[in-house]
């Protein structure tokens, strides 16, 4: 047992693999138990077992095997990694399970199997199952072919693939073992039970004794479907329903259907393998076909026959087999042969299917012309090859050819030609039989049911029942309108006897169709292929409205409700009729017309209808139109009322109040009543005959348009457009037109009848009557919205000066997409699927393009024409084309029977001839616009032969033959080329040009389409040999292209495709898949309205709407994924990238590092001058191209490699992007070590850039202009100009990005512009952003126009080139640009050229349309700035303005509400334009008076020789500043009525209030703000403001700037009203700022520009002299503390710090406001311990980090002020002493730490604070030292430096400072001449001048001269450390032991010295506010006038009172003078300590 007890011990896992196989049948049994107990699927438990599980089924032991098989069956059940082990353990189980003797393993591996296929692994299992079929073991085989009957019968015939089953069945039926022939019997009649009579032909070979004994076991087969009955991990839901129907017991009803789609129809076709038989075609069978004697033709004929018996053939070119078949069908006399030869087209159709459909055109003429022969059998074999060509093509293909022989004067060639048009009706379903083509095909079956021959007539009869059979009455009866009863109830017969025979071969959904509406629970007119709806109005009859009513593939348009109102009960089940039949409304006579008006209407009414006296008549009509109104729908007889209305006088009524009355009833009665067209006759006329009237013209138009609803638009303009034309009066002609224009925009364009409307158009064009024109031409533009571009066509042989105007219309249209359909579609809410949309339209620009008129060109394309093209001779070859060229030029519009024509030019396309090749090409383009859609049917002979050209080596010939390619794809949709194998065959050649183009091609193509024939998959797996192509470029098509395929197919089928590739290849595929995934685009969005898409005919128009949709959606979906990243990174590109390439760059790789070591710039004297030289001189390609070619780039690379180390060039030259980030990220690393290597390559780096510019890539575009950013900065340090060469090969480029969609890299490029006026002359520069605003993309236009003005605005008008009246004509045309935000643009431009230049624009700028002239003079009217004088300053001079752009450019961070309404997006942004230089304009005119302004320092350095003289103060009376700050009520008006009806969302109210707020007009912005107020004040609805609330702060900032700019400029208007707005604006602001979660939602740039505005406020001198300005400016301060202590603390911060910047960077920019921002920054360090936790550090860091990088230490100790520094590490030590260490986690969003000293400074704080609490511990050792120095005479020299170095060190320390400068003022006393400047040296300068300023203060109360005993003031170290936690300030100031830091307390000093020398006493200590409510806001450097000094103590005041409740302090304690209050100096620490508690006891106790 020792051995046992050994592996007793071992874990599980290990047991199971030991060799004694006890010990694995004890781990199986313990794994077995574990599998059971884990509860979690994704337990890491499971992943141990992954590799053993193949050893549990494969146990060499029985015993041990069969535990395994249990235990491998409970893993495979629960685990979710199981599925990786299928492969191995389906293996393992056939060959090592199935073939032992016991039944339980079998059993048990075959339960493994099933449980495979249950998680999703049934393809594994399945290929498993087959291999086992080839072992040579029987058993085995037996055991695989049980599992898969097994998993059939469970899974079903959807999961188990039948098609590979059913290849190796003969096979095991010819086995020598009978379990083997047995259990294949089995097999067979499983498979039969799912797939019934397409087993049959794959079986039809075997032993016929077999099949005998299968067919009758399939005879026992029950008849019922068979069902799933046991499910995937994924179809839980049908299970769950499977249960419950087994639980209800055996099938509902609903259940049936579903699982009659869940049992998938196989086709025998496609269990068969494919036949070639072209090769096996007879050697002489050409030859014999076309002998003289009929035998030898038969036996050829008979060879073929023998052949095409093949069920299914292999692919291949058909084309000239079947133009002999067809020539003998057509030509030979012998009727034997032609009925052989019908028979083998027929064979070859059924064998080919869908790829013979190519040649299915040139087949069916013929046939059908052959119907003349009268033998039966010969008619039979006709019959049967046209329907067997019939299922390879669409009726839509073959329409025309079948069209044309229904004219035929033979009898039997027409019935015929019927008859097969009523077998191909039976194939369709509703949508595939849409209402184009029904239209002529009715029109042509109606002659023939009036034909003379009977049997003609039966045919038509049997052809118009099955078409209404199908497409259901409400399609077809609109044809059969004038069929008289007796024939319509004859087609009502034929389409009862109809059986849908083939219902069942083309899908279900047919057959099923048809079959419901007979049941009599819905009408037959479903409307769409789907058939759910059918099944919901069938389960719900009530519902009837709602049923689709949409024409069959139509439109939706609106359905009769007639039937609903009988449809309620039971009994109107058998009412099929109302619903469709409506339209026929039989003529009730007048006498029964008044019977039924009587009963519905007063008598008295129907009396005085015809009075004499006109106002019984109105009278009458008043009552009659009460009655109408009270009527119930289905009790109103309209008829009968529309006839009582045009008695007499009817429509001659002569007074108009009666007869707008009248007009309004007919109105009323059509939208109540069930009105049908026999009533809209009775009326229509009248109606007509009244809408020219003045005034009763409106009301007959909206009665037309209300029987427009009820009869539909197509019938009711028809039929009015027809009256209008067949009279004489010209204004009814017009306002028709006019009511037409408008009904199609409200309708919709689906179903209108444009020949009858072109035929009328054109009569009114001919018109005398200018109006008539008019409309006329109006109407047509209304129409080409619909229709597009070929709608010209019909017109263009009007008079030019006519067609001029038309197409000026249609210009006018342009771009405009057609509005949705906003009537006629209520009632059509269920109808109308995708599919039958996307069919409609097609149809509405088919229909058009189908009217055009075609000539039939056929007869010109003779046998000598074709035989010419074929010539040897080149010359001749080319007469034939040019004779091609010029028929199809003459004909214009073509047929498409354009006879042997194809096959001829098909043969040019490979002619050796190049130049033969493209004219082939071209004569093809044309060929595709003159026969417009029809060209559909040549795309398999001669589209698919153009795609090969693409291969072609030639260049030119490519590009031509793409041209081509997309010229057809443009008429014939992509549908008919994706079909069939054909371009997966072109994809398969191995030809790299080939392969490039056409996946180019489509990756163009695929993205636009919304879903794509399944054939595309069989492009994958090419796809994936081009992905690993030796040619590059191939792979990068490919690679291209790839998410577009998966986009269509699904990246399941996409992967399951890589399974034939190799291992190593399928790994590398799979990578690039989950690749392409992440990059994958969404699926163009479906059309939303049918009409809301151009469709044009024969115009690109087509593909446009849906290809730009594609681009949307997708960069839509592609730019979102990157987004957070980008957020959080502050702009750079994703933060990993960056990194990533750096840390490659510093890995020391040794052998790497030898390479890269070198400069990467190598110096080549003269070398960039020779460059140029060559350039000029044309030696070398210019820089200028549209998109780079490779001729290009080669040269670059050549020019680049002699100096860029190799290196540096193979990565900035290679194909993969993150190469290019890498090169990037190395240049932006060496830029300042090689300056000059930088420049002297300067122009091959900025043309490298260029061509970055045409990568897709934005990280690489990002990096890139990262890099220009750096570059150009440091170009403008070295005063390096540009090079006209440099600029040329660079700026336009940049220029191009400037559209780009990103808003990132659109700042980026406006940021690089703006430095590049540093170092390029700005007038220059100005040509080339001129240029930039002729670009086709509209940001482009609008950001060029932006700059442009920027540029006038910083230089001039010096700057506008060539002069500026030219520069403002180009600029001016843009004020009338289609799209708005450019319009804008310009609109801004020119106001700040205004702004600059005055009223003389006008004049430059020369004529405007009028409508442009007034947008600017409105818009210069609002923008009301004084032109101010230019800027004198020339264009080549160095500006400053960059660094205000830039600012501004960064200073929306996010962005504004990303919902913001566009309306107020514009005015944001033409605020921001005009606050450009908001510097400039907002503080420049209120900076602080010279006279009044303190210079500190000169003050302090005063040795006090001058007596000062205190001017007498002004005694202000304050007391009433102390009363609380009452805000203005607002107003608050009540919402107008009319509100809500114009705003029906509250979404879109607030938007539109909110933009209100921004409004030029006063009153409108007070009420907007009330009603803002009046909202925010109710608790209830706060939420409705929440998302607006950044929207709503840019409207009132926006607001602040107009009061500020214009408002208050404004002499004329009342300052009261400006008082109410402020107090309007600040109160709901406040209001706002109270409820912290709306507040929370206001965004960082959004607070920086609102803070902006308020400190504007705050210094505008100008509110101060108004009544109630001080009231205001209270307002603010409390406003400004609101907006600080709610608003979401990170963004305030960072809205704070990037203000601060901007500030500090407007040169313009007072100091007052710096000073300010910073005092709200002091608030927020003081909130910061509260807040601390809710502050996203990162961010904070990251902007203090940008700070720094503007601002390095160095650049702010130049500040005129101390106080940025002080405030930014006030800040960072408060963020270190609250975080600690941790803060240093808080870097991530930098990218380069290194770019500021944040890092270092921060660990310095760290490493301070560290020290710090080491040396408190040291107190004592401090006590002793001061012994020291009092004993200081007994040291000797020796000791002094440590004596000082103690001194220093208590200095240091936050305890002892006082102490320390105490005693170091002493030993400099003693020691004169000791040296303490090597312990200065080491220290800051800050610390440096600290000690000075310390000593000199001791000095100076030492000396006696203050009042005041004692040592020294208060130290900023002190006042962190020595105010108590009480005290509300303990956080104001952090003290740092370099003394680096600096408080409120400091200027408290030195005032406080001011006051002693000027004589003032610093007052008594208890006469002084308390310290808390100075420092609550920490106390203001000295301020500049009185004004300020009041308001900054008001905003303290105010905080005390806030803190203390309204405490009422003392005036005398509050104040003791203008200046006294601010200065509190305490005389000690320890005085001040005990004060401070002392009074805060008092104010406790006060208090409560």
């Amino acid at each position: 047992m020792g051995d046992d007890s050994e592996w007793m011990k071992l874990p599980i896992d290990q047991k199971c693999e030991h060799k004694l196989w006890k010990a694995r049948l004890n781990g199986y049994e313990e794994a077995l138990k574990l599998f059971q107990k884990i509860d979690d699927e994704k337990s890491p438990e499971w992943s141990k077992y992954l590799g053993l599980i193949k050893k549990f089924v494969t146990d060499s032991n029985a015993v041990a095997q069969l535990k395994g098989l249990e235990a491998a069956l409970a893993y495979v059940e629960n685990a979710h990694v199981a599925g990786k082990t299928t492969g191995e353990v389906a293996s393992g189980v056939v060959n090592k399970v199935f073939n032992q003797p016991k039944a339980r393993a079998k059993e048990l591996g075959l339960d493994i199997c099933l449980m495979y296929i249950e998680i999703e692994k049934g393809e594994a299992v399945q290929e498993e199952l087959l291999k086992g079929l080839d072992n040579k073991n029987p058993k085995i085989i037996v055991a695989c072919i049980e599992t898969l009957r097994k998993a059939l019968s469970e899974f079903g015939s959807k999961i188990i693939s039948l098609k590979p089953i059913i290849k190796v069945l003969p096979k095991l039926f010819e086995s020598r073992e009978k379990a083997v022939r047995d259990e294949a019997k089995l097999l067979a009649v499983e498979i039969y039970r799912w797939i019934r009579d397409a087993l049959r032909p794959p079986l039809q070979n075997i032993n016929s004794v077999q099949l005998k004994e299968l067919e009758e076991e399939w005879v026992k087969v029950s008849s019922a479907a068979p069902k799933q009955t046991r499910f995937l991990r994924s179809q839980q839901e049908l299970k769950a329903k499977f249960e419950q129907q087994q639980a209800v017991g055996g099938d509902a009803d609903g259940g049936d259907d579903d699982e009659e789609e869940a049992v998938p129809q196989v086709d025998a076709y496609e269990l068969l393998e494919a036949v070639e038989i072209l090769s096996k075609l007879p050697k002489d069978f050409y030859e014999k076909i076309e002998a003289k004697k009929w035998q030898e033709r038969k036996e050829a004929l008979e060879a073929v026959e023998l052949l095409v018996k093949n069920p299914k053939l292999e692919s291949g070119d058909y084309a000239d087999l079947v133009k002999v078949l067809k020539k003998v069908v057509g030509k030979d006399t012998n009727v034997m042969l032609v009925a052989l030869a019908a028979k083998c087209l027929a064979g070859l159709a059924a064998g080919l299917r869908k790829k013979f459909g190519q040649y299915a055109g040139h087949v069916v003429p013929t046939i059908l012309e052959k119907f003349k022969e009268k033998k039966p059998q010969v008619v039979q074999a006709l019959q049967e090859a046209i329907d067997a060509i019939f299922l390879t093509t669409t009726l839509q293909n073959i329409s025309e050819d079948v069209l044309a022989v229904m004219d035929n004067k033979n009898p039997t060639i027409k019935q015929q030609t019927s008859l097969f048009i009523a077998r191909s009706f039976r194939h369709c379903t509703p949508s595939t039989l849409p209402k184009s083509l029904l239209k002529p095909f009715c029109a042509a079956l109606l002659k023939h049911i009036n034909d003379s021959a009977p049997e003609v007539r039966d045919a038509g009869f049997e052809a118009l029942g099955t078409a209404l059979k199908v497409a259901g009455e409400k399609a077809v009866n609109p044809f059969l309108a004038d069929v008289d009863k007796l024939k319509l109830d004859r087609i009502k017969e034929c389409a009862e006897k109809v059986e849908l025979v083939y219902g069942k071969k083309t899908g279900g959904a047919a057959e099923k169709k048809e079959g419901k509406p007979v049941t009599g629970k819905t009408p037959a007119l479903s409307g769409t292929s789907g058939d759910k709806e059918t099944k919901d109005a069938a389960t719900k009859p009530g519902s009837l409205k709602k049923a689709p009513t949409a024409k069959p593939g139509g439109p939706p348009k609106k359905g009769k409700p007639a039937a609903a109102a009988g449809m309620g009960g039971a009994g109107a089940k058998g009412k099929k009729g109302p619903e469709t039949k409506e339209i026929f409304e039989s003529e009730l006579s007048i006498e029964v017309c008044e019977e039924k008006a009587a009963a519905v209407l007063p008598a008295s009414c129907i009396q005085q209808l015809d009075s004499g006296n006109w106002k019984e008549r109105l009278a009458c009509m008043e009552e009659f139109q009460k009655a109408v109104e009270l009527m119930e729908r289905s009790e109103m007889p309209c008829q009968a009322l529309v006839r009582m209305l045009a008695k007499k006088p009817g429509w001659k009524e002569t007074n108009f109040q009666v007869m707008q009355m009248k007009l309004h009833i007919v109105a009323l009665i059509a939208q109540k009543g069930n009105f049908s067209k026999t009533s809209a006759q009775v009326v229509l006329d009248g109606l007509v005959d009244k809408v020219g009237d003045v005034k009763c013209g409106s009301n007959a138009k909206e009665a037309m348009t209300a029987i427009a609803e009820a009869c539909q638009l197509p019938w009711t303009a028809e039929q009015v457009v027809a009256m209008a034309f067949s009279q004489k009066n010209p204004k009814n002609q017009s306002e028709t037109l006019n009511w037409l224009s408008n009904a199609i925009k409200e309708f919709g364009f689906s179903g209108l009848n444009v020949k009858a409307f072109i035929s009328n158009v054109k009569t009114a064009l001919a018109a005398t009557n200018p109006a008539v024109r008019t409309s006329a031409i109006t109407l047509l533009g209304v129409m080409y919205l619909y229709v597009g571009p070929p709608l010209r066509m019909f017109f263009e042989d009007e008079k030019p000066a006519l067609l001029s105007q038309i197409d000026a219309e249609f210009e006018k249209m342009q771009g405009q997409t057609a509005p949705a359909p906003t009537r006629g579609i209520s009632r059509n809410s269920v109808g109308g699927g995708d599919d039958g949309e996307e069919e409609e339209q097609e149809d509405v620009g088919n229909d058009v393009v189908d009217l055009l008129p075609r000539t039939d060109i056929s007869d010109k394309i003779t046998d000598e024409l074709v035989s010419k093209i074929g010539d040897k001779n080149w010359k001749i070859r080319k007469e034939g084309l040019d004779e091609v060229t010029s028929i199809i030029n003459d004909a214009k519009f073509i047929q498409p029977n354009i006879g042997e024509l194809p096959a001829a030019l098909k043969g040019r396309l490979n002619d050796s001839n190049k130049i033969l090749v493209q004219q082939t090409l071209s004569i093809l383009q044309q060929l595709a616009t003159a026969m417009g859609p029809n060209i559909k049917q040549h795309v398999k002979n001669l589209g698919i032969p153009v795609i090969t050209v693409l291969g072609d080596s030639k260049n030119n010939v490519r590009a031509a033959a793409l041209a081509t390619v997309n010229a057809w794809a443009e008429q014939t949709g992509m549908k008919e080329w994706l079909e069939g194998e054909d371009l997966s065959a072109e994809l398969k050649k191995e030809n790299p040009f080939l392969r490039q183009g056409l996946l180019g091609w489509l990756a163009e193509k695929l993205p636009t389409l919304r879903s794509v024939p399944s054939d595309v998959l069989l492009c994958v797996p090419h796809l994936y040999s081009c992905l690993e192509d030796r040619n590059g470029d191939v792979r990068k098509k490919a690679q291209d292209a790839l998410p577009f395929f998966m986009m269509h197919l699904g990246f399941e089928k996409m992967a399951k495709a890589t399974g034939k590739l190799k291992p190593t290849s399928k790994d590398q595929v799979l990578a690039m898949l989950e690749k392409a995934k992440a990059n994958m685009p969404a699926k163009p969005a479906p059309p939303a309205k049918v009409s809301s898409r151009v469709v044009g005919g024969a115009a690109p128009a087509k593909f446009q709407p849906a290809s730009a949709l594609a681009e949307d959606t997708g960069s839509n979906t592609m730019e979102s994924k990157p987004d957070p990243k980008k957020a959080k990174a502050g702009g750079p590109p994703s933060k990993a990238k960056g990194v990533q390439g750096k840390k490659v760059l510093s890995k020391p790789n040794l052998k790497e590092d030898d390479d890269k070591s070198g400069p990467i710039f190598i110096i080549v004297p003269n070398g960039k001058e020779q460059r140029m030289k060559d350039e000029k001189g044309l030696k070398v390609l210019k820089w200028n191209f549209t998109t780079p070619r490779d001729e290009y780039i080669e040269q670059l690379k050549t020019q680049m490699s002699s100096c860029v180390a190799k290196w540096l060039q193979d990565e900035m030259f290679h194909a993969d992007f993150q190469h290019h980030n890498k090169a990037l990220a190395v240049m932006i690393e060496h830029l300042e070590s090689e300056k000059d290597g930088v420049i002297s390559c300067l122009d091959l780096i900025l043309k490298w850039l260029t061509l970055r510019f045409f990568d897709t890539n934005t990280s690489v575009l990002m990096k890139a202009l990262e890099y220009l950013k750096l570059l150009f900065n440091l170009l403008s340090q070295e005063e390096y100009h540009l090079t006209e060469n440099e600029a040329s090969s660079f700026i336009p480029y940049l220029i191009l990005k400037v559209g780009e969609p990103k808003d990132v890299i659109r700042k980026d490029v406006r940021a690089i512009l703006n430095r590049m006026c540093l170092i390029y002359p700005a007038s220059k520069m100005f040509t080339f952003i001129m240029e930039g605003t002729k670009s086709k993309n509209s940001k482009q236009r609008a950001e060029c126009l932006e700059e442009l003005g920027c540029l006038v605005e910083s230089y001039g008008m010096n700057v506008c080139q060539p002069t500026p009246g030219k520069a403002l004509k180009e600029m001016a045309t843009h004020i009338g640009d289609r799209d708005n935000t450019v319009r804008n643009a310009a609109l801004n431009t020119i106001v700040t050229v205004y702004n600059v230049h005055g009223d003389q624009v006008f004049k430059l700028i020369g004529n405007l349309s009028e409508k442009d002239m007034s947008m600017l003079e409105e818009r210069i009217k609002r923008s009301a700035k004084r032109p101010s004088a230019a800027p004198v300053r020339q264009a080549e001079e160095k500006p400053q303005r960059t660094q205000n752009i830039s600012a501004n450019a960064s200073m929306l961070r996010k962005g504004p509400a990303e919902d913001m309404s566009s309306k107020l997006k514009i005015m944001y942004r033409t605020y921001r334009i005009q606050n450009r230089n908001m510097g400039s304009h907002s503080e420049s005119a209120h900076t602080v008076p010279r006279e009044f302004q303190l210079d500190l320092d000169e003050i302090e350095n005063d040795n006090g020789t001058v007596r000062c003289e205190m001017p007498a103060l002004v005694q202000h009376k304050l007391d009433d500043i102390f009363e609380p700050v009452l805000i203005p009520e607002p107003k608050i008006r009540a919402v107008s009525p009319h509100f809500d009806d114009m705003h029906s969302s509250i979404a879109s109210t607030i938007n539109f209030v909110i933009s209100q707020v921004a409004s030029g007009d006063i009153n409108t912005s007070i009420k907007a703000l009330a009603q803002i107020d009046e909202v925010l004040r109710q608790e209830c609805k706060v939420e409705v403001m929440s998302g607006h609330i950044d929207q709503f702060l840019i409207a009132t900032f926006m607001q602040l700037r107009l009061i500020y700019n214009t408002h208050m400029a404004d002499e004329k208007l009342d300052k009261d009203e400006i008082v109410k707005l402020y107090s309007c604006i600040i109160g709901s602001m406040i209001t706002l700022f109270q409820i912290e979660s709306l507040a929370r939602e206001a965004s960082t740039g959004v607070l920086k520009d609102l803070m902006h505005g308020l400190i504007t406020l705050l210094l505008d001198s100008r509110v101060e002299d108004l009544e109630e300005g001080v009231q205001v400016i209270r307002s603010v301060n409390l406003l400004v503390l609101k907006v600080l202590e709610k608003s979401d603390q990170t963004n305030i911060l960072s809205a704070l710090l990037v203000l601060l910047q901007d500030s500090l960077l407007a040169t313009a920019s007072s100091p007052k406001f710096s000073e300010l921002v910073m005092k709200c920054l002091w608030r927020m360090v003081r909130l910061l311990p509260e807040t601390i936790n809710t502050i996203n550090l990162d961010r904070i860091l990251l902007d203090i980090h940008v700070f720094l990088k503007v601002f390095p230490k160095e650049k702010l100790k130049q500040c005129k002020s101390e106080f940025p520094i002080r405030t930014l590490k006030t800040l960072l030590h408060t963020l270190c002493k609250l975080k600690g260490p941790k803060i240093l986690d808080h870097l991530t969003m930098i990218d380069n730490k290194n770019e500021s000293e944040l890092e270092s400074y921060l660990c310095r704080v760290i490493k301070h604070s560290m020290d710090q609490t080491g040396s408190k511990a040291d107190k004592d050792t401090e006590k002793g030292a001061s012994r020291i120095v009092s004993n200081e005479e007994k040291a000797s020299k020796a000791k002094v430096n440590d004596i000082l170095a103690e001194i220093f060190k208590k200095i240091g320390s936050k305890e002892n400072t006082k102490e320390g400068l105490a005693e170091l003022y002493e030993y400099k006393k003693k020691y004169s001449d000791a040296d303490i400047e090597p312990f200065l040296k080491n220290s800051s300068q800050f610390f440096q001048s600290y000690v000075e300023k310390g000593l000199r203060l001791i000095e100076t109360e030492r000396e006696g001269k203050g009042s005041i005993a004692g040592s020294t003031g208060i130290s900023p170290q002190m006042e962190g450390t020595c105010v108590p936690a009480s005290t509300p300030t303990v956080s104001s100031s952090i003290g740092n032991t370099n003394g680096e830091e600096v408080g409120p307390s400091v200027y408290l000093e030195r005032l406080k010295i001011l006051r002693q020398r000027c004589g003032l006493d610093n007052a008594k200590q208890e006469d002084r506010p308390p310290l808390t409510s100075l420092l609550s806001k920490p106390a203001v450097p000295t301020v500049a006038s009185s004004t300020d000094m009041l308001h900054s103590k008001l905003s303290q005041l105010r905080e005390s009172r806030e803190q203390y409740q309204h405490l009422d302090l003392d005036s005398n304690q509050t104040h003791s003078s203008g200046i006294g209050t601010t200065l509190a100096s305490p005389s000690s620490a320890a005085a001040n300590i005990d004060d401070l508690k002392k009074r805060l006891e008092r104010i406790k106790s006060s208090r409560k």
